[in-house]
C-alpha cells in the first residue's frame, strides 16, 4: 500500500489520522487552507494546498478527510481535483472495524473504529463509514455518503449517493432511500425515501 495524503484538516481529520496509524498506514502529511501551512494536525503537517495535488500524485494515494455534514459538495469536489491530476483514492479500515470477506468497500471509503460491515454488502467510493455503525448483510451504500455513529442500517436495505444519516438512526429491513437524502439524528427509517430533502422522527416525516 503507498503512503497516504489527507486532504482537509479538521475533526474529521482526526479520526482517519487515528483509523489509519490502526490500521498501519503511512500518511505523508495534510492538505488544507495556505494559512495552515507549515502547522500540524496529531503529529503530522500541513504540506500545503489542494493547489499541491499533482505534486503528490506519483507519491501516495489519496483520502478526503473533510468532513460531510449534510451535503457531499465539497468532498465532491476534491475527488475531481484529485481524478483530474490522475491521482488515486486509499480505503481506511480501522484495525477494530470488521469488514467481512464478502463484503465490498469502494476506493476513497473510511470504516472507522468499531463499524461492521457485514456478508454481501456494498459500500461505495468516497463514503464514511462513522464509528460503531453497523451495515447488515447485502445492505448497499451509495457514493459520497456519510453513514454516522451508531447507526444502524439493516438488512437488504439501500442508500443511495450524497447521502447524510445520522447518528443512532435505524433503517428498517429493504427500505430505500433516494439521493440527496438527509436523515436527523435518531431517526426511525420504516419507509423507503423516494423524494430529495430532509427527514427526521420516530417514524420519519418530511421536513424540508
Amino acid at each position: 500500500m503507498k503512503p497516504i495524503i489527507l486532504i482537509g484538516g479538521g475533526g474529521h481529520c482526526k479520526s482517519v489520522i487515528d483509523a489509519a496509524e490502526s490500521a498501519g498506514c503511512t500518511i505523508l502529511g495534510v492538505l488544507d487552507k495556505q494559512d495552515k501551512v507549515g502547522k500540524d494536525i496529531l503529529g503530522y503537517k500541513y504540506l500545503g494546498t489542494d493547489e499541491d495535488i499533482p505534486n503528490y500524485v506519483s507519491k501516495a494515494d489519496f483520502v478526503i478527510t473533510v468532513g460531510q455534514i449534510k451535503i457531499s459538495s465539497i468532498r465532491h469536489k476534491i475527488a475531481e481535483r484529485v481524478e483530474k491530476a490522475g491521482g488515486k483514492f486509499a480505503s481506511i479500515i480501522a484495525s477494530d472495524a470488521y469488514v467481512s470477506k464478502y463484503a465490498e468497500v469502494g476506493e476513497g471509503t473510511v470504516v472507522l473504529h468499531k463499524a461492521f460491515v457485514n456478508a454481501g454488502a456494498k459500500v461505495g467510493k468516497n463514503s464514511i463509514i462513522n464509528t460503531m455503525v453497523n451495515i447488515e448483510h447485502d445492505v448497499h451504500i451509495g457514493d459520497f455518503c456519510h453513514i454516522s455513529t451508531g447507526t444502524m442500517v439493516n438488512g437488504e436495505a439501500l442508500v443511495e449517493d450524497d447521502c447524510f444519516v445520522g447518528s443512532r438512526s435505524v433503517l428498517y429491513n429493504c427500505i430505500s432511500v433516494c439521493k440527496n437524502v438527509v436523515i436527523a439524528a435518531g431517526s426511525i427509517v420504516n419507509k423507503d425515501v423516494v423524494k430529495s430533502g430532509v427527514y427526521a422522527g420516530n417514524p420519519i416525516r418530511f421536513i424540508k
